[in-house]
């Protein structure tokens, strides 16, 4: 039998992530060695990591920063929420989102190629998903300048780390007022900011579905036109933010609460987890 202690088993196990068993199987096989049995427990990991890529990594968590008027938001993934509310992975998103901030990275593939502590990204991905045994990726990464740059993190589960994540950018105005938009656009998911955004394709089909809709409720065909812009001009309200009715404030749209505090959207990111 190996000469090894549960005290090493402990330190070994702190020191990799791996499981018990794990640890064991490779202290056995480096007759005790620290050293080695680290080494064993990478190499197995790694060869793993293949083998988890075709797994789904729908659970994790929002992590965001801002710095000097630059905001920078990503989401990482993992496979169960057990894994995303441990405190190792929560301490590689925070790595990596410090990472992000540093290189000023403004896409996925920039940030995964970058050299952090010797090793890329992805190489610091791949050992955390050795070392846990889940699948483990970045998925998305916005960065936004502005005036005034907020992020808003919010948990949808007390038990969680934040699962949904948003980044506000305006011009003029303060920060309250972004901040105010932010946890709009938490509740209110809208996908673009002003309408110019949307595809024509898009706006040209709900057109089409709105019309055909109103034939089949029998409407007036002199009404036609009155009833579809008016379809239309919902899809906007549901979907682009500066035209939504304002949370706090129904009355009003987001667009005239900017326009108020002085301030104009000039950009917004939101994710939420798996979605």
């Amino acid at each position: 039998m190996a000469n090894y202690t549960a005290a090493d088993i402990k330190s070994l196990r702190e020191q990799t992530g791996a499981g018990m068993l794990d640890v064991k199987k490779a202290l056995d096989e480096a007759d005790g060695d620290q050293g080695k049995a680290a080494e064993i427990l990478r190499v197995k990991g790694l060869k793993g990591v293949t083998k988890r890529e075709g797994r789904s990594a729908s659970n994790g968590l929002v992590a965001a920063a801002v710095e000097g008027g630059v905001g920078t938001m990503l989401e990482i993934n993992c496979e169960t929420d057990f894994v995303a509310k441990g405190a190792k992975f929560g301490e590689l998103a925070e790595r990596v989102l410090g990472q992000a901030v540093k290189v000023g990275a403004a896409d996925p593939q920039a940030l995964l190629a970058s050299d952090l502590d010797g090793k890329t990204v992805q190489e610091v991905l791949d050992e955390a998903n050795a070392a846990i045994g889940e699948k483990i990726e970045l998925r998305r990464l916005a960065r936004l300048e502005g005036d005034n740059v907020v992020a808003y993190l919010h948990k949808t589960s007390p038990d969680l780390p934040a699962q949904i994540g948003v980044l506000v950018a305006t011009a003029g105005g303060d920060e309250q007022v972004a901040r105010d938009v932010a946890m709009h656009v938490a509740a209110f998911s809208p996908t673009v900011l002003s309408r110019d955004e949307v595809d024509p394709a898009t706006v040209e089909n709900e057109r089409r579905v709105a019309e055909a809709t109103a034939k089949e409720e029998g409407k007036p065909e002199a009404a036609l036109p009155k009833i579809v812009e008016g379809r239309v001009n919902s899809y906007f309200k549901d979907n682009v933010l500066l035209e939504q009715p304002f949370a706090k404030d129904t009355k009003k749209t987001v667009g005239k609460v900017a326009e108020e505090g002085g301030a104009t959207v000039t950009g917004f990111a939101r994710f939420k987890v798996g979605v």
